[in-house]
């Protein structure tokens, strides 16, 4: 299960979703809505309202090195009930 989360990701913008009870991570590509919900109830001790997943696509990128690339990856935002909280995010 833990391999299923690969990161929280903290943006500026995703802290506005934070205050509305939704979590964003980076997760697996294979992963589906119900192993990302079993992931995070387990991992974090919340209990999951709803999951929303999203495909992000790979990017060229040029460097000084030369022209590299993005892998695709996916996210998913994770809304929890109400009252519930994950420490990591809100700086505990």
């Amino acid at each position: 299960m833990k391999h299923i989360i690969k990161a929280p990701l903290i943006t500026e913008k995703n802290t506005y979703h934070n205050a509305a009870g939704v979590y964003v991570f980076e997760v697996e590509m294979k992963s589906t809505k119900m192993d990302i919900k079993t992931a995070v109830e387990k991992n974090f001790k919340v209990k999951v309202d709803s999951v929303r997943t999203s495909l992000c696509r790979g990017r060229s990128k040029n460097t000084k090195f030369g022209a590299t690339k993005v892998a695709h990856w996916k996210k998913a935002y994770v809304k929890l009930q109400s009252g519930e909280k994950i420490a990591l995010f809100e700086g505990v």
